[in-house]
């Protein structure tokens, strides 16, 4: 059956995930709370609206961040980050006064010789890759495809996507481009195919580069796509185990 796999968001763009049992889509949003804030760095240049990723704290410059889990308490604001090495803390990425104690427990994961980690912002529906408030979606029998083809099992949290399908044939979303999808109660259109950078090098375990996706997607299927971008046209609620249909 094609089936739902996996839902995740990203609170803090870069900075730890989250898997979740089900969430409410909304017409022509993100998933919800997914990269609603974003860590700006001290070279950043800020626009209103969208900013591109170049001006963030991301893992494609400190694959360090790879390994942060994340979990965020709706209620309250809050937000509990936890590494390997930096072990955990509990903060409220809009208050000011908690800024000093993040920049202290993130500093250490990024590149000294990089531009580092300022401020934290919120801005807009969502500071997604995209420009536009977009959804990923990823295939689980192209990661399996892919884990094949490198010899070794990847983890879908290297590719920092939204939903995971279970039940396509292996790269066969990078062809749905214009065509819409049916979750739960809820509609995507698909947008455009996500190409991949340097970010998927490191390991979501450890921060380590430990291998190379893009590379390995060239190598061995003539382009450097996986999954794709989507947005959504009809809201409702979506939960692990929903059948997936194309319309």
């Amino acid at each position: 059956m094609n089936r739902l796999t996996r839902i995740t968001r990203h609170p803090i763009k870069g900075h730890g995930r989250e898997d979740l049992a089900s969430v409410l889509l909304i017409p022509g949003a993100c998933l919800p709370w997914d990269r609603h804030w974003a860590v700006a760095h001290d070279a950043a240049r800020l626009t209103e609206g969208w900013s591109p990723p170049v001006n963030f704290a991301r893992t494609a410059k400190a694959p360090d961040l790879m390994a942060i889990n994340s979990t965020l308490n709706e209620a309250t604001g809050e937000v509990v980050l936890s590494h390997p090495t930096r072990g955990e803390i509990t903060f409220r990425p809009d208050d000011v006064a908690d800024l000093p104690r993040f920049l202290d427990w993130v500093l250490p994961l990024n590149p000294p010789n990089r531009a580092l980690p300022d401020r934290i912002v919120s801005r807009g529906p969502g500071m997604t890759e995209s420009d536009y408030p977009s959804v990923s979606v990823l295939s689980e029998t192209s990661l399996g495809a892919l884990s094949q083809q490198m010899g070794t099992p990847l983890s879908p949290h290297r590719f920092r996507g939204n939903l995971w399908l279970d039940g396509a044939e292996p790269f066969a979303e990078l062809d749905w481009i214009g065509r819409s999808i049916r979750i739960g109660e809820a509609v995507l259109q698909i947008k455009e195919r996500t190409a991949r950078c340097p970010a998927t090098h490191a390991n979501p375990m450890t921060g380590l580069r430990d291998a190379d996706p893009p590379g390995a997607l060239q190598r061995g299927f003539g382009h450097q796509d996986f999954g794709v971008y989507a947005v959504v046209i009809k809201g409702g609620r979506i939960a692990t185990d929903d059948e997936w249909t194309l319309a």
